[in-house]
């Protein structure tokens, strides 16, 4: 029999969530999403030595030398990983700027033309936003320009169906981290079927199916290969090497969990008021979209503490 890997894909597009250039050769996936953890981690690889050197010194002349290393260092990160795949690479706006709409649009333009000056094109590129209300709007005026986008740091129902409204191309509900608040919250674990992290993508894919919705939908943030497993024949799946390791060395039977059914009608729209109070209603959305959003932005200061020590020697 097949590995559940192989399985997997005969049934959804699986996509490697890392920067680290050898698993993604040796796992093969159609696409890749990064984040600015990811890019952290990616970076104090020894092997990527010679490319943060190069940025320095290409970056070290700018006005703030240190944001422009960064872009040189995430878009070269970015260009390496689009040499690999066949499909996407997800590269992210920086976290501080969530909660602006014109500085997220401005900042994903120029990681467009940072990609085309290497030779990628923006069919190669999604554009990864939070899916903050904000965040959102800066997707739907991409969109309309052509840049694809991926809406991610994503935990409600409300975040997906602002994200459907505003025609992305796709989103990124999570899984784990919706798990870990609840598994603190009830002090208890949760068997697949019964994972709240499942349920709520499982909920975004059908109602997008069911009302013709046609974004994609990527899962991602899995805690173990049982989280996966449940979510078989979701559109796609972003998953750490670690677990794509493990569904690869398994030859259990994967059966499809699922499955689009024929389209039943057009969904409300969701507006901006209505968007906030269903978020402040939420608090484990709530609370895990602030702290998503926290935690990258701090990875990104540590890069950026990397590149300053560079700069100084």
């Amino acid at each position: 029999m097949a590995s559940k890997l192989e399985q997997l894909r005969s049934m959804t597009v699986v996509v490697a969530d890392t920067g680290d250039l050898e698993a993604v050769r040796r796992l093969e996936p159609q696409d890749c999403t990064t984040n600015p953890s990811l890019v952290l981690k990616a970076m104090q690889n020894p092997a990527m030595d010679e490319h943060i050197a190069r940025a320095v010194a290409t970056g070290r002349g700018s006005d703030d030398a240190v944001a422009a290393i960064a872009q040189e260092l995430t878009v070269g990160l970015g260009v390496e990983l689009a040499r690999i795949v066949p499909g996407r690479v997800s590269t992210e706006v920086d976290a501080k700027l969530s909660f602006d709409t014109e500085a997220s649009i401005a900042k994903a333009r120029s990681l467009i033309e940072a990609y085309d000056r290497l030779g990628v094109g923006r069919d190669r590129i999604l554009i990864k936003l939070a899916s903050t209300w904000e965040g959102i709007r800066a997707a739907e005026r991409l969109e309309r320009e052509g840049i694809q986008c991926n809406l991610t740091l994503l935990f409600s129902m409300a975040q997906a169906k602002a994200c459907a409204d505003a025609g992305v191309f796709l989103i990124s509900p999570f899984v784990g981290r919706i798990t870990d608040w609840y598994a603190k919250k009830e002090n208890r674990t949760f068997e697949p079927e019964e994972d709240p992290g499942v349920l709520s993508v499982r909920r975004i894919y059908e109602h997008y199916k069911a009302h013709g919705i046609q974004t994609i939908v990527m899962g991602a943030s899995f805690r173990n290969p049982g989280q996966i497993e449940a979510l078989a024949g979701c559109d796609r799946l972003t998953i750490s090497p670690e677990l794509l390791t493990k569904l690869s060395e398994d030859q259990g039977e994967l059966p499809r969990k699922l499955s689009a059914g024929a389209a039943e009608g057009t969904a409300e729209p969701i507006g901006e008021a209505q968007f906030r109070w269903e978020m402040n209603e939420d608090a484990m959305a709530t609370e895990k979209l602030a702290e998503g959003i926290r935690n990258f932005h701090a990875d990104a200061g540590k890069l950026e503490k990397i590149i300053g020590e560079r700069l100084a020697v």
